[in-house]
């Protein structure tokens, strides 16, 4: 894993969070998008090398719609940088880690995507992220 690639908040309203972390990190979202496979919407933060990820439920029963119905808005997942996602899936894989995905899939910001499972990360979802290369 590379580096930190962003941190994923869950939100009610994406409106009002834009507002309020335009505020808080005196920039304006970069970029804004639906991820209608994962019934979400996002909305991307970058404030120097870091980046913030809001989501936003666009579907009742998908899983950013039960994340906050079970615990509210707050940190989602922390998501990390990979040069190869499959060989990372595979590595982890191997140390005994739950994936939440057998192959990676389209994200949003032009990422390829997988996730560990929580329980084996300590209660942390972690994402898997590698750029598409077109």
């Amino acid at each position: 894993m590379k580096k930190i690639e962003h941190l994923g908040i869950a939100v009610h309203n994406m409106q009002d969070s834009n507002k309020l972390f335009e505020k808080l990190l005196g920039v304006a979202p970069y970029k804004q998008e639906e991820v209608a496979s994962e019934g979400v919407m996002t909305s991307f933060f970058q404030n120097g090398p870091n980046k913030i990820e809001l989501l936003a439920a666009t579907d009742p029963t998908g899983p950013i719609a039960k994340f906050l119905e079970k615990k509210g808005e707050g940190i989602h997942h922390v998501a990390f940088e990979v040069d190869d996602i499959k060989a990372e899936m595979e590595r982890l894989k191997h140390e005994g880690f739950t994936l939440l995905n057998e192959k990676p899939k389209k994200g949003a910001d032009n990422k390829w995507v997988a996730f560990v499972h929580p329980k084996s990360a300590n209660g942390v979802l972690v994402e898997l992220c590698q750029e598409i290369k077109e």
